[in-house]
């Protein structure tokens, strides 16, 4: 055997010595901090004790209150008036109408940049895109954009603490809990409105799945009749063709964001009636923004306005009506045809 094989295996040996006194000594090691027990583990609970569920960190729980520190405010500004504003004009060159709709509101606030003399609002809009929530973002005028939070969606935008904290920081949101009725979600809404704060809300609850509308839940109804605010209607016209649920790939183009009058519960209204108020606003913006003012007050005023969830029959029927339908928008605009007649002479 030679001198070289002998080395060889005399190394091993020592190797495989060290790695079992290590192992040992591991092991010792991890007896005696369980037999140490507190404060080296968790201290031990009777079985006749219900101890509380401790609180999670993600989702509906994710916490937001930082995000609304002068501090972060400061830095969504900034985000919101420099990036943001400039990736939404490139990617969706939005047209905003209907401001001359909150004069009186904008009036109230004194002139104050800060909003903190502004009456809070709840801005209600359609959405069929990621790209609503920066699009409104950047069209809400001041006092109002300053002082400003929205409702997510907390399993998807509050899923992990990376997602969450952007959402929470860059676009003011705090969680709304779809799945369920959440008391939570209601109750730190109210508590931001009442301090002054204004909010962004998809009463959708998600993004439209087939380029249609959907029925509006009550949320917002229930909020602004809970807090005494008004409701501005928001109607959002072409960022499901730039950005549709599904797709995941940008297809620039154009925008209208249309703001409609704002509206306060009246008398004899219960929150569904309230709410059912709300959508028809936005199918009138959507039918004004498509067409013109004097036609939509037309049909509205005959009862004539075309829904937001579209045609009631289903299959390539629909599809064709919602092709037709985008064909009318700025959305469409940029993809349409130009047809010309045939010189016959």
């Amino acid at each position: 055997m030679s001198a070289k094989l002998v080395a060889m295996r005399k190394a091993a040996r020592a190797v495989e010595a060290v790695e079992h006194t290590t192992t040992r000594a591991t092991s010792a090691v991890k007896v005696r901090i369980a037999r140490a027990g507190f404060p080296y583990r968790a201290p031990t609970v009777p079985r006749t004790v219900e101890m509380p569920a401790r609180k999670g960190t993600t989702g509906a729980d994710f916490e937001t209150a930082w995000a609304r520190t002068p501090v972060a405010k400061a830095a969504r500004r900034m985000i919101v008036g420099g990036p943001l504003r400039a990736v939404i004009k490139a990617v969706a060159d939005p047209e905003v109408t209907g401001l001359d709709r909150l004069a009186d509101l904008a009036r109230a606030a004194n002139g104050d940049d800060n909003g903190d003399d502004a009456p809070p609002l709840i801005f209600v809009a359609n959405h069929h895109s990621h790209l609503d929530a920066p699009l409104m973002l950047s069209s809400i005028p001041e006092p109002w954009r300053s002082k400003l939070v929205v409702g997510a969606a907390a399993d998807y935008f509050f899923g992990t603490r990376l997602s969450g904290a952007a959402s929470a920081l860059a676009l003011g949101a705090f969680p709304i809990d779809r799945t369920s009725v959440s008391r939570r979600s209601s109750d730190l809404a109210s508590e931001l409105i009442n301090d002054g704060w204004s909010l962004l809300i998809f009463p959708e609850g998600g993004r439209s799945p087939d380029g249609w509308g959907q029925p509006f839940k009550g949320g917002a109804a229930f909020l602004a009749e809970k807090c005494g605010v008004a409701v501005v209607p928001v109607h959002i016209d072409g960022a499901g063709s730039i950005l549709g649920k599904g797709s995941n790939k940008l297809r620039p183009g154009r925008t209208k964001v249309t703001f409609g009058v704002p509206l306060r519960r009246a008398e004899g209204d219960n929150t569904r009636r309230f709410s059912d108020r709300i959508e028809r606003s936005v199918a009138e913006l959507g039918d004004e923004s498509l067409t013109d003012w004097w036609s939509a007050r037309q049909r509205a005023g005959a009862g004539a306005t075309p829904t937001l969830t579209g045609p009631a029959y289903t299959g390539w029927r629909r599809q064709w009506a919602l092709t037709e339908h985008q064909a009318r928008g700025v959305a469409g605009l940029r993809r349409r045809q130009k047809r010309r007649w045939p010189k016959l002479d």
